[in-house]
């Protein structure tokens, strides 16, 4: 990363020890935790701690999740990992995307912004793609304010009706490419081996673990 007179600056290294993982969506946390084992990190969720969710008012995904994990880096005095992520449509010109939860609504209903997606899908008529990809960015900021943010993304095309009870999200509708399930019906072990989350914890892991 560069710092503010565009001068490289060093990649920081992540300790072993606490780390607060920036989210209060339980499979996000169940996803990182996971991903996080074999580093001798030991993972705490921002709902444990009681941290408040800030407003996502970020432009892009890192914007996002740098926001969320500096909000719980300072709150909590703990480095601090955060997760924006999404599903873009070709079809819905990357929508949901950024709102990927927000089509959700209050309750968090992944089954109610499905069936969102598929309805405007299948309203741009027979001729509209499938296509569809994930992005995934994570950021890891430390109480001092210092942050590296990373990304990943797979591509995959649009199933209906969903399949699988697997993963949480838009996970049941999603195909990866080269793959002939869902990410709703994939053993959450392959689906760590080859998801967006995966793709972005493989880039953050080579440069600061």
């Amino acid at each position: 990363m560069t710092d503010q007179f565009g001068q490289e600056q060093a990649i920081r290294k992540l300790a072993p020890g606490k780390l607060v993982i920036a989210s209060h969506n339980a499979g996000k946390v169940r996803e990182i935790a996971a991903l996080l084992g074999p580093y001798g990190i030991e993972p705490i969720s921002a709902a444990s701690l009681d941290l408040p969710e800030p407003e996502e008012t970020g432009t892009t995904f890192i914007a996002n999740a740098e926001l969320k994990a500096l909000q719980a880096a300072d709150l909590s005095g703990l480095p601090a990992l955060a997760d924006d992520s999404g599903l873009c449509v070709e079809a819905l010109g990357g929508d949901p995307g950024l709102f990927s939860a927000r089509w959700a609504g209050e309750t968090k209903d992944f089954t109610l912004a499905m069936q969102k997606v598929w309805d405007g899908v299948t309203a741009k008529g027979p001729d509209a793609g499938h296509d569809a990809h994930f992005i995934c960015a994570l950021a890891l900021a430390w109480p001092d304010g210092h942050v590296e943010a990373f990304e990943g993304r797979v591509d995959g095309t649009l199933v209906w009706p969903p399949r699988g009870a697997n993963g949480f999200g838009y996970d049941a509708m999603f195909q990866p490419l080269g793959f002939d399930i869902s990410f709703g019906e994939m053993d959450p072990d392959a689906k760590h081996a080859m998801s967006h989350r995966a793709d972005a914890f493989r880039k953050l892991v080579a440069a600061v673990i």
